[in-house]
């Protein structure tokens, strides 16, 4: 509990210290985001606001895991780095395409097959290494029946893969207004504290207190209005984190509740596109995704970030309920 709390302390100050230099240094490089013209109006005064942000609490964590994960590393304990090291592939990716944006002026980077290809590697490679080193098994893990099921494993590494692409793109989804994304997975990462630490699976414990940390130092910068995006640097690192963090303490299916927002988000964007295509033209939405949705029916970002988060984190305190016996204490 203490290397948690003094995780949180020190990616807390060292993301917020970071965003005192990185934004003015992001203005400088005129690194700011484009706006889809297809989107709602309003968000066109959000132009040339400086993006990549996600740089902030993704150095605030790194710093953090190492000043308060140290005796883990030393008792052989690499979990909080093999994670850290998968979200920051998809943070990579996220910055390359960030990187197109920002140099070429438009608001599409890389293709999305290029994207797609990218990350189903990363997770590929992620999965093989946890069952490597043993944080993983066949058996997957069915909250609130406290029960296993058996999948081969071919078919839990498709499994593993389909979730872990989905859910990075679902979080990089839902970073379309500010504070979104942040708010969200704020709670998501509160949870795998307490999963952590009740498992004593101490070094994801600190590695999620890092994170929690840092993002609640990014919020100060991201809250309406936006002083920085955490653009898909950000979304995409956030999206790996939190797949990685569930894979590590072997309970993927969590990923259906604690991500509840991410996925109805997704859901909207499918079902939006879908049937435009059947009807030639029609909507189910006024736009996709569902925060869009909302925003042109009259909600203001700030009451979408307060109902999105606390959704999240009545469905996270119910996530907890539900694999709290696995292994009891």
């Amino acid at each position: 509990m203490i290397r948690a709390i003094i995780s949180f302390i020190v990616a807390f100050a060292v993301t917020a210290l970071v965003g005192r230099f990185l934004i003015p240094w992001l203005h400088a490089l005129k690194a700011g985001q484009t706006i889809k013209e297809i989107g709602p109006k309003w968000h066109m005064n959000k132009q040339g606001t400086p993006t990549m942000g996600g740089i902030m609490f993704i150095v605030g964590i790194f710093v953090a895991i190492l000043a308060a994960g140290w005796q883990d590393f030393k008792a052989g304990d690499f979990s909080a780095l093999i994670v850290f090291a998968f979200a920051l592939v998809f943070g990579i990716i996220g910055f390359i395409d960030d990187f197109c944006k920002v140099k070429f002026h438009k608001n599409e980077g890389l293709t999305a097959a290029q994207k797609f290809l990218l990350q189903l590697a990363a997770a590929i490679v992620f999965v093989v290494l946890l069952r490597y080193t043993g944080h993983i098994s066949n058996d997957l893990y069915i909250p609130f029946f406290n029960a296993t099921f058996y999948l081969p494993w071919v078919v839990y590494m498709i499994f593993a893969a389909f979730i872990i692409v989905g859910c990075v793109n679902s979080v990089n989804l839902t970073d379309g207004i500010d504070g979104l994304a942040t708010g969200v997975t704020m709670p998501v990462m509160v949870f795998f504290v307490a999963a952590a630490l009740v498992w004593s699976r101490f070094g994801v414990g600190v590695l999620s207190a890092a994170a929690f940390g840092g993002l609640c130092a990014f919020l100060i910068y991201n809250f309406h209005p936006a002083k920085v995006f955490m653009g898909d640097t950000g979304s995409l690192f956030l999206g790996g984190l939190v797949c990685g963090l569930a894979f590590a303490l072997d309970i993927p299916l969590i990923l259906i509740l604690v991500g509840i927002i991410y996925i109805c988000e997704t859901m909207s964007d499918i079902i939006q596109v879908t049937y435009f295509k059947l009807t030639h033209g029609k909507r189910i939405f006024r736009m996709a995704p569902l925060h869009h949705h909302l925003e042109m029916g009259g909600w203001s970002e700030v009451k979408l970030f307060t109902v999105f988060t606390a959704i999240t984190a009545v469905c996270c305190i119910l996530a907890y309920l539900g694999i709290m016996n696995r292994f009891p204490v």
